[in-house]
């Protein structure tokens, strides 16, 4: 285990080993696989979040509840909220706790807006009660720009804006990540940053209304997958690919290092667009046995067709880029799933080797 430990740190120049991590939205996919990164690494991991919504959810299936400082909650109670903090005594938060679907935010937009602008003014009056602590990541979403459907990637001093309620939400919340920044931290120790990445896909994700879920439920059940809109283009990318990004941001935070205080995107490197479609095609060549049907409908609710991110100033300013793929990445993906479906009780162990594997490429 230390062997591992110090293997997985050289990335990170060993900044999280013996540092208090607090993660809003643990019990989530993206929270679960960073929570298992960050005690590979040595941290002592606390999470703050809602309950799991199901037997299946990748916190439940890792056994998360008996490795982490697992507390749950809501983050639209400051007072719980800050009283977690106050009790953990961070050194640096990843703060991922959100209404995460477009399509719900349609059906329940109160608690949408509710969850994801308050959630993040509650982190940051909380945060701000609390002295210590080093660097706050609130990890929003490529979603949050104003997208015009160009066909170049958008950068980061890009105009926000969302014609959802999730997509403004998450505008909203970066809006919110900035004028706490220039407000209350702009002369502190605390630094606050933000993180945009796009759709992340991979193992331990069940959630509804979302492509791999859906198809690998399929396969479960041996059903077809009906995908309503093929053409639908999107950054895909495996979970650990923005992960490494926050882990990266979070050093550099952590390093007190000067210009790193800001908003930063974690996309795809290849500039080639990848519809649905072409995901799905993919994925048939690796499990043949996966049956599709499309159909297309005139009455579904909005979601942008076409959303890049320019992901120049990670890959030139932070020294990160992805490293897999999309041949790579579904094939990770793809594993990831399979490896659960045949023995869910060595789930945790898969994703940890997930990590090994990735991290040593």
């Amino acid at each position: 285990m230390e062997h591992m430990e110090i293997s997985l740190s050289k990335s990170f120049d060993g900044i999280y080993h013996g540092k208090r991590v607090l993660i809003t939205g643990h019990t989530g996919f993206k929270g679960s696989w960073l929570s298992i990164w960050l005690k590979a690494l040595g941290a002592e991991v606390f999470g703050y979040a809602l309950a799991p919504t199901s037997s299946k959810d990748n916190f439940v299936r890792c056994r998360l509840d008996s490795k982490i400082q697992h507390r749950e909650g809501d983050v639209r109670n400051l007072t719980d909220f800050t009283n977690c903090i106050q009790s953990v005594q961070p050194d640096c938060i990843f703060h991922l706790a959100a209404q995460p679907l477009v399509l719900n935010s349609y059906q329940n937009p109160h608690y949408n807006f509710e969850t994801n602008l308050m959630g993040t003014v509650n982190l940051f009056e909380a945060v701000r009660s609390v002295a210590g602590i080093q660097c706050v990541i609130n990890v929003t979403t490529d979603k949050c720009y104003l997208n015009q459907e160009w066909l170049w990637g958008y950068r980061e001093n890009e105009p926000l804006g969302g014609e959802d309620p999730y997509s403004a939400s998450k505008a909203c919340s970066e809006l919110i990540t900035h004028a706490y920044r220039q407000s209350f931290f702009k002369s502190t120790t605390c630094k606050i940053a933000s993180a945009r990445a796009g759709n992340v896909i991979g193992g331990g994700d069940w959630a509804e209304n979302r492509i791999l879920p859906d198809a690998f439920r399929a396969i479960e059940n041996q059903t077809e997958l009906i995908i309503r809109n093929p053409n639908s283009i999107r950054p895909w990318q495996f979970v650990l690919e923005p992960l490494y990004g926050y882990l990266k941001l979070g050093m550099h935070l952590l390093k007190q290092e000067s210009g790193f205080d800001e908003a930063w995107n974690f996309g795809p490197l290849s500039p080639e667009p990848y519809t649905v479609k072409t995901i799905i095609d993919v994925l048939k060549n690796q499990i043949p046995d996966l049956m599709v049907r499309y159909e297309e409908s005139n009455n579904k609710p909005h979601e942008a067709g076409l959303l890049q991110l320019d992901i120049g100033k990670s890959i030139h300013r932070m020294g990160w880029k992805p490293k897999l793929s999309l041949h790579q990445t579904l094939e990770f993906t793809a594993r990831g799933y399979l490896q659960e479906l045949q023995n869910p009780e060595n789930t945790y162990a898969s994703r940890l080797n997930q990590i090994i594997e990735y991290s040593s490429l």
